[in-house]
C-alpha cells in the first residue's frame, strides 16, 4: 500500500514528488498501469462522441465533475452520458478516432522504456474498448479493460443504443474496478502491488493508484496530484522517467 504522502517537493521544473526519494530503478517494477482518457490520449472520448449528437457540453460537464471527484458514484455519471450517446453512429466514433484522437506526448517512449526494462504495460479505463483496442495496437500494450459500448441491430444496425455491455467481469470500469484489475493483473504475473506503477489525471484512478507501489499524477486534476508520489504539471508522460532510471 502506497504511504499518505507527506511533503511535496520540486524535483524539477513542472515536475514534484513526495513519499520518496528518486531516483528510483524502474527495473525494480514489473506491472505499469495507464488511465487512457487525458492521459494516454488527449481526449476525453465520450465528450467527443457526444459532440455528434450535439450534447458535448451537457456530457463534458458531467465527465468534469466525475473526474474532480464531485461525482462520487462514477458508475450512475458514465450512465448518465452514454444514454446521452444515443444515436451516435460508428461511423461518428472512426472520425472522432481519426480527427481527434492524439496519443499524449512522450506516451509511446515512455511505454518503450518500461518494455526494455521487464515491465508489462496495463490499459485500465472508464472510457470504451472502441478506442482502447487502437491505442493498445499503436502503443504495443499487453493488457486492457474497458467499457463496452452496445450497438443497435435492426433497422438502426451502427448507432449507439445509449447503453453499455456487461461483461464476464462485471458491468462498468470504474475506480474499484481499476484498482481490482490492477491487483488482478499483478497477481496473474506472480507479482507485489509494490511492483506496480499507476498512472493518471482523474479521481477515479486514485483506488489504483492508492495499491500501486508509485503513484503518477499526469496533468491532473487537483485531488490527484495532492495524493500522487510524483505529479507531472508539465511536458510528457515520459519525465517519469526523470525519477526511474
Amino acid at each position: 500500500m502506497t504511504q499518505a504522502p507527506t511533503h511535496t517537493r520540486e524535483f524539477a521544473p513542472g515536475l514534484t514528488v513526495q513519499g520518496f526519494t528518486p531516483p528510483l530503478k524502474l527495473s525494480d517494477f514489473k506491472l505499469i498501469a495507464f488511465d487512457m482518457d487525458s492521459t494516454l490520449i488527449s481526449i476525453e472520448c465520450v465528450d467527443e462522441i457526444a459532440d455528434a449528437v450535439g450534447k458535448k457540453a451537457e456530457v463534458a460537464a458531467i465527465t468534469e465533475a466525475a473526474m474532480r471527484g464531485e461525482i462520487t458514484d462514477y458508475k450512475d455519471s458514465l450512465r448518465q452520458r452514454v444514454a446521452l450517446l444515443r444515436g451516435v453512429t460508428v461511423a461518428d466514433m472512426e472520425q472522432v478516432y481519426h480527427e481527434r484522437l492524439r496519443i499524449n506526448p512522450g506516451a509511446a517512449e515512455l511505454i518503450k522504456a518500461c518494455k526494455v526494462a521487464g515491465l508489462k504495460v496495463l490499459l485500465v479505463s472508464g472510457g470504451f474498448t472502441f478506442f482502447s483496442e487502437r491505442v493498445r495496437e499503436r502503443l504495443g500494450i499487453d493488457f486492457t479493460r474497458a467499457n463496452v459500448l452496445e450497438v443497435e441491430s435492426g433497422p438502426n444496425c451502427g448507432q449507439l443504443t445509449g447503453r453499455m455491455v456487461d461483461q464476464p467481469w462485471g458491468d462498468i470500469c470504474d475506480g474499484a474496478e481499476k484498482r481490482r484489475t490492477v491487483l488482478e493483473v499483478a497477481s496473474l504475473l506472480g507479482i507485489e502491488p509494490s511492483q506496480c506503477i499507476a498512472m493518471g489525471d482523474g479521481a477515479n484512478d486514485l483506488p489504483m493508484m492508492g495499491v500501486a507501489g508509485l503513484s503518477v499524477a499526469y496533468h491532473a486534476k487537483p485531488a490527484v496530484r495532492a495524493q500522487a508520489m510524483v505529479a507531472i504539471n508539465e511536458g510528457g508522460l515520459d519525465r517519469l522517467l526523470e525519477v526511474l532510471r
